[in-house]
């Protein structure tokens, strides 16, 4: 009878091997695919992919015990200036376990944040440099802000206290100015946001003639995070945008790859607001000294003006009493000279008439003439072409069904034919068709 073993003995077994062999900790190289924290536990899915085709070529769960996961967690974060999350690489000490109910798993005690920050700056080069390649890095700072950049777009959380921040800088500046702001909602933090930042501008963009800029920032989310901006699909969105787009995102130790293509970088909402008011105030400034300068323009102008008119005032009169001699002198000229010319015309159309009726008569006789010639031609060529003339001669014309025959092949054995003569006409039937062969 064979004899085995159960599930938790083998089981054992295997965690006493592992113990027993694995009992030293490593350092390990890994993607993280999965985070979740649970009763101050992390339980994380670690994957390896290939280079050229990013298909996992190793998978494997880990844990990072409550003890060492406040610890590690503070000093990643203090580093990196950023959260530990699902996409990120991570360089972790590890050493194994083997639970006989849950498997095995590897077992985290510390990670190494110089490693992701080396893996953030190469992920973020790479991503510069297609932006680069595809010649869109630059474009966003090629727009130029309206000098009355008052309708604004914001793409932000819409319980974050920064929105809420940036209104009141906006709305209560105490230069009075005046601006309009519409919220388009969207996930600023977490592997949602560069999904939902897309979204944003993208219903921005179907109403793009309501806004002059599109400000985006963060209020309210943990100022650590800036995964979700350093994304090359989110950088291309903004690049191409065509409005110039203001981030302000809330990070004051690294900049995101967001902030490289975005028209104009602030480091909080506050800050984007400040600049809105600071540029908007800056016009009005050069509006109200234009409006000084027109002013005293259109005074000096006025005043020259009147100067002018009392002046002319004074010499009108007398300029007046020359141009009027002057102006009555032309006009009678005028009229003289058009009294002669409507004589000299009047005579030579007179003239024109009297000798019309020769004229005409001369030229009904000669038309007459022409005409009469014409149809002496026309009567000798119908004449030449008269058949009673052709049968004179000696010829005979074959008619069937009423028209000439002028081809054997338009007749049938028994058609009837009627053949004219100068004499008479000849009745007779077709017996039989013969053409000629040539």
């Amino acid at each position: 009878m064979i004899s085995a073993l159960t599930l938790y003995e083998l089981n054992n077994i295997v965690s006493e091997v592992i113990s027993s062999v694995m009992s030293e900790e490593y350092w390990v190289e890994a993607e993280i695919s999965e985070l979740r924290v649970v009763h101050g536990h992390c339980y994380m899915e670690l994957v390896q992919k290939a280079e050229d085709t990013k298909t996992p070529v190793a998978r494997s769960s880990a844990k990072c015990w409550r003890t060492y996961w406040t610890l590690v967690r503070t000093a990643f974060e203090r580093v990196t200036g950023r959260e530990l999350c699902a996409g990120m690489k991570v360089m972790m000490r590890v050493h194994a376990d083997f639970h006989e109910a849950y498997g095995f798993s590897w077992i985290v005690t510390d990670i190494n944040p110089e490693y992701t920050l080396g893996d953030i700056a190469r992920r973020r080069r790479e991503i510069i440099a297609q932006l680069k390649e595809e010649g869109v890095l630059e474009l966003q700072k090629e727009l130029v802000l309206p000098l009355f950049t008052q309708r604004v777009a914001v793409i932000s959380s819409d319980n974050a206290a920064g929105y809420d921040d940036f209104c009141n800088q906006l709305h209560g500046n105490d230069k009075g100015l005046a601006f309009s702001v519409k919220l388009f909602r969207a996930v600023m933090q977490g592997e949602a946001t560069e999904s939902s930042v897309i979204g944003a501008l993208d219903a921005i963009y179907s109403q793009v003639d309501k806004f002059d800029v599109v400000v985006i920032i963060r209020g309210g989310g943990a100022t650590s995070d800036l995964s979700g901006f350093d994304t090359l699909s989110l950088a291309e969105n903004v690049a191409n945008f065509p409005l110039p787009i203001i981030v302000g995102i809330g990070h004051n130790r690294d900049e995101s790859v967001l902030d490289i293509v975005a028209n104009q970088s602030v480091k909080t909402p506050t800050a984007a607001a400040t600049f809105l008011v600071d540029r908007l105030s800056a016009v009005a400034a050069r509006v109200d000294s234009v409006a000084s300068y027109v002013s005293k323009y259109a005074l000096d102008r006025i005043e020259r003006e009147n100067s002018r008119m009392k002046y002319l005032s004074t010499v009108l009169p007398s300029l007046y009493a020359a141009v009027k001699s002057r102006e009555m002198s032309r006009i009678t000229q005028l009229r003289d000279s058009l009294y002669v010319a409507v004589r000299q015309t009047t005579a030579d159309a007179k003239a024109a008439l009297d000798a019309m009726p020769m004229r005409l008569a001369g030229a009904v006789r000669q038309n007459l003439t022409a005409e009469r010639h014409r149809l002496e031609m026309l009567g000798q060529r119908t004449a030449a072409v008269d058949p009673q003339r052709m049968l004179s001669r000696g010829y005979s014309i074959t008619l069937h069904d009423g028209r000439a025959v002028t081809a054997a092949s338009a007749l049938r054995e028994g058609d009837t034919l009627e053949t004219l003569l100068a004499d008479g006409r000849v009745i007779s039937k077709v017996d039989r068709i013969s053409k000629n062969k040539r």
